[in-house]
């Protein structure tokens, strides 16, 4: 069974650096074995990959890419917190905020960009709960923004002898 470096590596795809916060907040906080992330947008080098809003210039296609892309950062951000990408256990639930226009429905396709590379990482273990929510805005105009909460493995007990 590959680890999800592996498959990260067969998938052609590098965990990216972890985005560095726009305000007063943490990228990720871990809490026990559990790991919650900040609100990841889909940035590649510091920069938006699209800005707008879907539906308005922007398709259903564009936005899954652009949660493949946050999710991305999102896993970057879990794993700096875990020790590495392997080290995380099982993807346990995703929130996709989706910006658009009032009659934009397609929140759960965009959504499945990133559910859908979780599941090639993960394998089963990338099965997860989700909300695909509507939004009327995002910061910095960003089409997407991607929260994860992710189990990793527990982090071994210091012996004191």
């Amino acid at each position: 069974m590959l680890r999800a470096s592996e498959r990260l590596a067969e998938l052609g795809l590098t965990l990216p650096a972890v985005a560095a916060p726009l305000a007063a907040y943490l990228p990720a906080v871990r809490s026990g074995d559990l790991v919650f992330t900040s609100g990841q947008l889909p940035t590649v080098a510091g920069q938006l990959v699209a800005t707008g809003k879907l539906g308005a210039g922007l398709t259903a296609e564009e936005g899954a890419a652009c949660a493949r892309t946050a999710v991305l950062n999102a896993l970057a951000a879990v794993a700096a917190e875990a020790g590495g990408v392997d080290e995380i256990d099982r993807i346990v639930k995703i929130v996709v905020f989706v910006a658009g226009t009032p009659d934009f429905t397609g929140q759960p396709q965009v959504g499945n960009g990133a559910s859908e590379l979780l599941g090639q990482v993960f394998g089963d273990a990338g099965r997860h709960a989700r909300s695909a929510v509507g939004v009327a805005s995002l910061p910095l105009d960003a089409p997407v923004e991607v929260e994860l909460v992710a189990r990793v493995r527990p982090t071994p007990s210091v012996q004191l002898v």
